[in-house]
């Protein structure tokens, strides 16, 4: 099987490159960007081994090359005689390491920026043309996606094309490396793509990995299959595969406890379990923490006998975690405990049931829980905020004794679901709405109480029942006609939000003084960046009714128009 090896630097959307690499039927492994290349070269590149090595890509940063704290690769990369493409950091780094120069930008540039793509004309020779030709068809709008993976798609020989690519960087090229030549350049004037002329290495000052970047997707397949040759043939039957050879040799006959919060993650996570051990060494455990949506408990025990589950714990201790959380505001603070917690009583329960030692704990953690928390393949990558099964002090133990098994952590979320569907999981569970580990606790503002609960779960209740009931726009936002679905079929994540601040208004001839609701809907691909949801407005008056009607201490509704970045999907 052909593989391309990405080179983490730290960047939040690293596991992203991979994950686009692997929709397009590529294997992709990632290792930290400043590993040593040791035996990587040339064996796996002559193709021995179980996957034949293609080329690299070298991530993102949020260092700067010319610092002490950049992340520099093993020189290896550079004699291997494989394809490079360097993104952001990567092309940086690769001109920085190659003879030239990379200083800061007098102003960042961030979000879509026009990039304008020369096409080499006939007169334009150089020994790397062919290749350059490949690479550069991905930026030709009117070459499609499919073409460009059949790996025989060429740019034209003249002409400019422009694509609005997305960035997110402080420095840029202000001179190339030796033999070097730039054919993108951004509508600011600095360099955007460049290319070397007798060799196989290309480079982006952009993130085509991202979702909001016009031909990205293009762009990565014309690297894998256009200038490294590859061959499709990875696929989410394979990754099951590969877990029910691998996990069975890790585990043993030991049990393995995992905790379920009822969303998507935990779910197929169990199914994955299910799949690749003996039922009868999986234990699942449900802590009914009384920060979970409305009738979690029932559906939760119901999704789960019908995966086949033998042993089934289904803990309440509302009391311990609302008593655990009383006073505190930080939403750092509510993580940490709420994390420290559900180890705490997961190792109490494991007591009780008699459970041995050498029992494994398995988690539904994604790659996104992950990185956010500043544990990415690497050791460069930055905290944006705790997951509870991600930043707990407890956990980061058992994680160093390597008792804990994370069958998801190399996956994103749209990912988890088309593993779902494979294993077979209820399609109620599988097309959820992401919801947070810490449950109810981060979308309550403030200090969390048994009453603050209620309302935010009756208040959510109502806003997703809604969304399921209500027809989705017959025509999408591009202008394309669609199958008609819900509004929740929509939108990637809805939730409800109750803020810690209160509002005056009016009920018959009343005063009141209500609790003032958020509600969130975005749109998204993979949730590493997010677009506010836009709702037709009769829909969204009519919920807002509905909510302050129905509960009465919901006092006003607003509506979040904050999308990802600079806000996260998550309040907390």
């Amino acid at each position: 099987m052909d593989k391309i090896l990405i080179l983490d630097f730290g960047s939040q959307t690293t596991q992203l490159i991979g994950r686009r690499v692997r929709d397009l039927g590529v294997y992709a492994e990632i290792i930290p960007g400043d590993r040593s290349l040791e035996g990587v070269f040339p064996a796996e590149a002559s193709g021995a081994g179980t996957h034949r090595l293609r080329g690299v890509i070298l991530s993102g940063s949020p260092e700067s090359v010319y610092t002490p704290q950049g992340p520099v690769p093993d020189r290896r990369i550079y004699e291997s005689g494989l394809p490079l493409l360097g993104i952001c950091y990567g092309l940086q780094r690769m001109t920085h390491d190659l003879g030239g120069c990379v200083e800061p930008l007098p102003e960042r540039e961030y979000g879509g920026v026009g990039v304008r793509v020369r096409m080499p004309g006939k007169a334009d020779c150089f020994p790397n043309r062919e290749a350059a030709l490949r690479f550069l068809a991905a930026f030709d709008p009117a070459i499609p996606l499919a073409d460009i993976i059949a790996g025989n798609a060429l740019a034209e020989d003249s002409g400019e094309r422009t694509v609005t690519a997305w960035m997110s960087h402080g420095d840029t090229l202000t001179r190339l490396a030796p033999g070097f030549r730039e054919y993108g350049t951004s509508l600011t004037g600095f360099p955007a793509a460049v290319l070397h002329e007798e060799r196989p290495w290309f480079g982006v000052q952009f993130h085509p990995e991202a979702t909001h970047c016009e031909r990205g997707n293009e762009a990565l397949a014309a690297f894998v299959f256009g200038v490294c040759g590859c061959t499709r043939g990875w696929s989410m039957e394979q990754y099951v595969e590969e877990i029910r050879a691998s996990l069975p040799a890790r585990v043993g006959d030991n049990p393995v406890l995992l905790l379920i919060s009822g969303g998507v993650d935990s779910t197929v996570a169990a199914a994955l379990l299910l799949t690749a051990l003996k039922s009868a060494q999986v234990h699942l455990m449900y802590l009914d923490t009384g920060l979970m949506r409305k009738d979690e408990t029932r559906i939760v025990a119901a999704s789960l006998e019908r995966l086949g589950a033998r042993h089934l714990h289904i803990v309440r201790c509302e009391e311990e975690f609302l008593s655990a959380l009383k006073g505190l505001t930080e939403p750092e603070a509510k993580r940490t405990v709420i994390g420290d917690l559900f180890i705490t009583i997961q190792e109490r329960e494991v007591s009780r049931l008699g459970l041995p030692d050498s029992c494994f704990l398995a988690q539904g953690t994604l790659y996104t829980d992950l990185i956010e928390s500043g544990k990415g393949v690497g050791k460069k990558a930055r905290l944006i905020k705790s997951h509870h099964n991600v930043g707990s002090p407890l956990v980061d133990a058992k994680r160093r004794a390597g008792r804990i098994i994370e069958p998801l952590d190399r996956l994103y979320k749209d990912e988890v679901r088309r593993l779902g569907r494979v294993l077979g999981v209820d399609e109620e569970i599988v097309r959820r709405h992401p919801f947070p580990g810490p449950g109810l606790a981060v979308r309550i503002l403030g200090e969390v109480t048994k009453e603050k609960c209620g309302i935010l779960r009756e208040a959510d209740a109502i806003f997703i029942e809604e969304l399921k009931k209500r027809a989705a726009p017959a025509i999408d936002r591009e202008g394309a006609y669609k199958q008609g679905s819900s509004l929740y079929d929509e939108i990637w994540q809805a939730f409800a939000v109750l803020l810690p601040i209160r509002s005056v208004g009016v009920a018959g001839d009343l005063r009141t003084y209500g609790w003032v609701l958020s509600l969130r809907a975005v749109a998204s691909a993979d949730g590493m960046t997010a677009d506010v949801y836009p709702f037709p407005l009769k829909d969204l008056l009519e919920i807002s009714t509905l909510i302050t009607n129905t509960i009465k201490e919901i006092g006003r509704v607003t509506y979040d128009i904050s999308s990802k970045p600079p806000a996260t999907i998550e309040w907390e």
